[in-house]
């Protein structure tokens, strides 16, 4: 059986902030520093995902529901939004909004929505040209 992958990125801006609300303010500046106070982004996001083309098409999955799917779990959601108040798993504290987290989270929204016979295999998050996170589900 052939598996293939197919590749997509979307961009978004976003701005958040490093803070540990059990923490002293003297120890988040200690750890955080300057990104203590918010501050924005150009996110790009990278989503590959791999299957068996279709017979009919060659596509690995259709790539306007993977758009779709990407829009409406990343770009409307995203963009503009400050990320501590528009994640809950960040805004509740769990986690701070470093860019490993939200590849996760981006993940975990993403490859739930896929159809059955197309797997999620990375995210890669960016938010700057020299700064990024890539997490891999294993299939």
């Amino acid at each position: 059986m052939i598996r293939a992958a197919l590749l997509r990125v979307v961009h978004f801006h976003a701005t958040h902030h490093y803070r540990r609300r059990d923490w002293s303010d003297e120890e988040n500046a200690r750890v955080f520093g300057v990104l203590t106070e918010p501050h924005g982004h150009a996110f790009r996001v990278e989503v590959r995902v791999e299957g068996s083309p279709d017979p009919r098409t060659g596509f690995v999955v259709d790539l306007s529901e993977l758009d779709r799917i990407l829009r409406e779990e990343v770009v409307e959601p995203l963009d503009g939004a400050h990320l501590n108040d528009r994640v809950p798993d960040f805004r509740e504290g769990g986690l701070q909004p470093s860019t490993e987290a939200l590849a996760r989270w981006l993940g975990d929204r993403i490859g739930c929505r896929l159809p059955a016979e197309v797997h999620l295999e990375r995210i890669r998050v960016w938010e700057s040209d020299d700064l990024g996170a890539e997490v891999r589900f294993t299939p």
